[in-house]
């Protein structure tokens, strides 16, 4: 399985374990992932106004640097950007024209756009998956929490029930975890207000912290490297006992049984798996 790959900018830095655990199941599952040439940042959130073309630029960029071929993402707000920007390429002629005469490029909406959990679920099969997996999470007690990026909007992300999605937790099962369901698990963890209104962040993050707690959760697993931030910085200082918050690559790695380090918001490295 050959797919085009857009890292954006987090897992190139901060988050650079969360982009080294999935590249190294992915070569484990025979899933190739090319970097595309000289990619630069999707622009993070989608533009509210479909007027705000300036905003397009870059994610129609990658796309068309894909040429047609599906492209995955490891992040959620990339795959976010670079989903909704394909759909408006489709949907839009007169945008379309803009932006791509802007550009020089030709592009009208083809290719898939995936995010590695699709790829993990539609393309390969959790069935297949279950064959790679060596060190299962027996007893591990994880709920997942997806935040929106995923899920919204449902009719142009097509990822999931947006109300009640199962992507997660049947990695969680084919992993070997014990699956913990959380209430708050589709709320928005209050992205890029943990850096304007941190006041207004932390208590959205902490009911979801303390939700997943109350449901028995030791740990919980993301998509999303704005959420992982947000969501241990959070359990970190709530003067509780803290809960693991683990990117979805980083448990995949471990139970296939792959060496790798799990690297949290302070920047500490942790061994999350070994040979």
């Amino acid at each position: 399985m050959r797919y085009r790959y857009f890292p954006g900018c987090t897992l190139k830095g901060q988050a650079k374990s969360m982009e080294d655990t999935a590249m190294a199941a992915a070569a484990a599952l025979g899933i190739e992932l090319i970097e595309l040439d000289e990619w630069q940042c999707c622009g993070a959130v989608y533009p509210l106004y479909e007027d705000e073309l300036i905003s397009l630029l870059s994610p129609v960029r990658t796309l068309a640097a894909a040429a047609g071929e599906p492209l995955v993402s490891l992040c959620s707000a990339c795959h976010h950007v670079l989903k909704r920007a394909q759909e408006l390429m489709q949907r839009n002629q007169d945008a379309r024209h803009k932006v791509t005469d802007f550009l020089e490029v030709e592009y009208s909406g083809e290719g898939r756009v995936l995010h590695f959990l699709e790829v993990l679920r539609d393309d390969l099969g959790f069935d297949k998956l279950t064959e790679m997996i060596k060190k299962p999470l027996e007893g591990r007690k994880v709920a997942a929490y997806y935040g929106c990026l995923l899920l919204r909007p449902s009719k142009v992300m097509q990822f999931d029930d947006p109300e009640n999605p199962t992507i997660m937790e049947d990695l969680l099962k084919t992993l070997g975890a014990e699956v913990v369901k959380s209430p708050y698990r589709t709320e928005c963890c209050g992205a890029y207000l943990s850096v304007t209104e941190e006041g207004v962040a932390s208590d959205t993050v902490a009911r979801i912290i303390d939700s997943a707690r109350q449901a028995g959760a030791e740990a919980l697993i993301t998509a999303c490297p704005l959420c992982r931030y947000n969501l241990e910085n959070c359990s970190r200082e709530d003067g509780k006992e803290p809960i693991k918050v683990y990117y979805f690559s980083e448990l995949l790695a471990e139970a296939m049984g792959l060496p790798g380090e799990s690297t949290g918001a302070d920047g500490s490295k942790e061994e999350v798996a070994q040979r």
